[in-house]
């Protein structure tokens, strides 16, 4: 299932999810798809949310609230599985067994993300020595990782029998706040899971984007130096935020059902 198969009233543009936008961001998450597959992935997201960001200019890729508005836009189109699908996809595992299994497969795909995105900037620095693309290119691998651990976090919840609710809308939001904040969604809390993010949580978000998008910068290194950087950087980071909120989950009560 997706998190919303409905944009929030006021979101403009779209009036259902975007085929182009979704199955993109899927072959960038599938960690078994061949690296060129997910080349042309990279290059179709590209496009995808260079259209998307066009109005704000390209000096504005950089800028933390593009990039968490970006997230923000993408996070009802990820895919979450509930806890039999994903016992089934993972040879009926459970509890820490699963939830370390979802890690190596969320890191796997973080990793091919950027080995993918590394690739694509050095054909660029062969075919277009003033990179004028590149920027875009870093905003996409910083996206589309977001995503990936966005779905990695909500896909733990279910794990760890966190069950969070809301429309999906609201989930999607919550989830990508527990993403901003490498904790949990707090259950206990249910108002506080809402369709908007306010002004104090979009700024952590925006924060946290531009320092993801930074670590990424290292993908621009010619040849193919950043397609082996992007892959370290995004591992090591996918692992420590499943670590965070891993930690974060076991730690939480759970609310009597």
């Amino acid at each position: 299932m997706r998190l919303s198969t409905t944009p929030d009233p006021g979101h403009g543009g779209d009036a259902v999810p975007d085929r182009e936008l979704s199955d993109a961001l899927a072959t960038l998450a599938d960690s078994a798809a061949p690296r060129t597959e997910r080349g042309r992935a990279a290059a179709r997201l590209s496009a995808e949310l260079g259209r998307r960001a066009s109005g704000a200019g390209r000096a504005a890729y950089g800028r933390g609230r593009l990039l968490a508005d970006l997230l923000l836009e993408v996070a009802p189109h990820i895919p979450v599985r509930d806890l039999a699908t994903l016992a089934a996809h993972h040879d009926g595992l459970t509890g820490e067994a699963l939830a370390d299994s979802l890690e190596r497969v969320a890191a796997n795909a973080t990793t091919g993300i950027g080995a993918a995105v590394g690739g694509l900037v050095a054909a660029q620095w062969v075919t277009a020595p003033m990179l004028v693309a590149v920027p875009l290119e870093v905003v996409v691998e910083t996206v589309a990782v977001a995503a990936v651990e966005v779905k990695l976090i909500a896909e733990l919840h279910a794990v760890y029998h966190v069950e969070v609710p809301g429309t999906g809308s609201q989930r999607a939001v919550a989830f990508v706040q527990a993403w901003s904040d490498r904790r949990g969604v707090d259950v206990w809390r249910p108002w506080t899971v809402a369709s908007v993010v306010g002004a104090a949580a979009r700024a952590r978000l925006a924060r946290r984007m531009i320092g993801r998008f930074g670590r990424n910068l290292g993908t621009l290194l010619p040849l193919f130096v950043g397609a082996a950087v992007g892959a370290r950087t995004n591992r090591t980071e996918t692992r420590r935020v499943s670590t965070l909120v891993r930690a974060d989950l076991r730690a939480r009560p759970r609310p009597v059902v």
